[in-house]
């Protein structure tokens, strides 16, 4: 389980979020959407602490921290249990497929080397990328290396994956490879959180649909309620847009 209360982050004198509070249960995809400047990603990457979010707590697993009063110890715990895939891939180019599987397993975890490259290459099967251990990040299509980037966050076992537009650097014909991915892993039972403007994956794979506007949470429920029948006016506006 996943929880934020009353988080706040600005950066300067830019107030980013304003209060938001959300919660995932185990097993849960939740999708976060929204207009552009609402605060999304800064949630995410204030969740494993890319950045520091200046009030709220959190909770993950049995780890409950002040986002505030937070040490590198408590950061330390947050990241052993969250991972994260990333709109523009952040593959270490100078090395293979494998190799950047493997890197999170054997720095941080220090996980023995054949052991890592055992789960790395189960994970790379699992993603469709079984000829393509020994390639590097350049020699592959935006799609490959997003399912990279997948297999990266799966290897290192979280409790919650974290994906923040994770097909939006793509074009249109490599999108539905990586959302083909990310459902079955959501199938499986992996906790997610998705900020993401691919409404089918949402209505069809979340359990929970999250609408953010202005660094606060407008509307939450699931996708037949935010979908087709959305309590509050601004969400309805957005879908609209969205749909047109």
């Amino acid at each position: 389980m996943i929880e934020i209360k009353e988080i706040h982050k600005s950066f300067g004198k830019n107030e980013i979020l304003k209060g938001a509070s959300i919660k995932v249960n185990k097993g849960e995809v939740v999708v976060i959407l929204g207009p552009s400047g609402s605060g999304k990603t800064t949630l995410l990457r204030c969740i494993n602490f890319l950045e520091k979010a200046d009030e709220g707590e959190l909770t993950v697993g049995d780890t409950k921290i002040n986002f505030k009063d937070a040490t590198k110890s408590d950061i330390s715990k947050v990241r052993r249990q969250t991972a994260m895939v990333f709109q523009s891939y952040n593959l270490f180019h100078n090395k293979t497929v494998i190799g950047n599987v493997m890197e999170g397993l054997i720095i941080p975890r220090k996980v023995p080397k054949k052991e890592a490259e055992e789960i790395s290459k189960k994970l790379l099967d699992k993603v469709g990328l079984t000829d393509k251990y020994n390639f590097y990040p350049s020699q592959l299509s935006g799609g490959q290396q997003q399912r990279v980037g997948i297999a990266r966050a799966l290897a290192i076992n979280p409790e919650v994956i974290l994906f923040d537009e994770p097909t939006s650097a793509l074009d249109p014909e490599l999108v539905g490879e990586v959302l083909s991915v990310m459902k079955q892993v959501a199938e499986e039972g992996m906790t997610m959180i998705v900020v993401t403007h691919e409404m089918s994956f949402a209505y069809n794979i979340a359990d929970k649909v999250i609408f953010m506007e202005g660094g606060v949470v407008v509307e939450e429920g699931t996708p037949e309620e935010v979908f087709n029948n959305p309590k509050e006016q601004r969400t309805k506006q957005f879908l609209q847009k969205i749909e047109h």
